[in-house]
């Protein structure tokens, strides 16, 4: 594969988008949609952060079609009330970028809903998010899902006697089961799609290493975490190199359904995208009908637009 920039970012006129999260690899994801002519909803817990995304995009991308939806993933009616609008507004959607994340908080903490903060807004609410776009997503043209993991992801280990955390937290721990569910669910979506004739195509993604502030906004700047990122800043790749695999996820007609991508070199914490290695218990497809299962569960997704098209 040649190293693959975002100058390689097919047109995308005519395309529209859902990305979560209004910074870091999200803005950036944006961003770069919206330059290629992508119609892009970014999607954020944060009113004013939003709008200050938008207005970094258009000032960038003056003719930019943009907008923000304000989404909750810490809050499944937030999920329901941001699809339901989804559906309400428009009649179809090509991509949707799975990207907002929370990492490696001190002490537990839960979502609204009670699930572990890391699990539930990682993975399960996008689970949900992608259940209930569904709908839209079986309408567009050459639709995808990309769903980002992380290189974290190897030391995970699904959980399913303690998914929540409850009787034994470490954050690490944590944040690396909620990002191996960020691979096997991609995976296992594709095989549905596949089996159902859903038409969507799943992929996975991975940034590497990259300077975004999710060491700075979890842990916070004095944690180990966050002093890290602040004085070893040069480990970490610039943002916008740390995008380019969910971009190219997003866009590349070689991005292959089922397919996951991360960074080039150093043990794919940097550089440009390439098939990344998937661990072994990402491909328990056991593992992964269980977890599916046990999401469905967790996330009692309502009656209405559901997989089941």
């Amino acid at each position: 594969m040649t190293k693959w920039n975002e100058t390689d970012i097919s047109d995308q006129r005519g395309r529209s988008a859902v990305v979560t999260g209004t910074g870091g690899l999200g803005l950036e994801t944006a961003l770069l949609l919206a330059r290629a002519g992508c119609n892009v909803t970014i999607a954020g817990r944060n009113p004013q952060k939003g709008a200050d995304a938008v207005s970094r995009v258009q000032r960038a991308v003056p003719h930019a079609a943009m907008r923000f939806e304000k989404l909750d993933l810490a809050d499944l009616s937030s999920v329901f009330s941001f699809a339901q609008r989804m559906n309400s507004d428009r009649e179809s959607l090509d991509v949707l970028v799975n990207n907002a994340g929370i990492m490696v908080p001190p002490e537990r903490q839960e979502t609204q809903d009670g699930f572990e903060l890391q699990f539930g807004t990682n993975y399960l609410c996008h689970f949900a998010l992608t259940a209930q776009l569904m709908p839209l997503l079986s309408k567009g043209t050459n639709a995808r899902v990309v769903t980002v993991s992380s290189v974290a992801a190897r030391a995970g280990k699904i959980n399913f006697d303690d998914i929540n955390s409850k009787t034994h937290y470490r954050p690490m721990e944590a944040y690396s089961q909620s990002k191996l569910a960020c691979l096997m669910f991609p995976l296992e979506l594709q095989d549905r799609s596949r089996a159902a004739g859903w038409g969507v195509s799943s992929i996975a993604a991975h940034p590497g290493i990259s300077r975004t502030d999710l060491l700075h906004n979890a842990p916070g700047r004095n944690s180990v975490h966050g002093l890290a990122r602040t004085f070893l800043w040069f480990l970490f790749q610039p943002v916008a190199q740390g995008a380019l695999p969910q971009l190219f996820a997003a866009t590349s007609k070689d991005a292959k359904s089922g397919g996951y991508y991360g960074p080039d070199r150093l043990g794919e914490t940097r550089g440009h995208p390439q098939p990344a290695r998937i661990p072994p218990q990402a491909l328990d497809r056991v593992a992964c009908k269980r977890l599916w299962e046990v999401s469905e569960r967790m996330t009692e997704l309502p009656i209405g637009p559901t997989w089941d098209l």
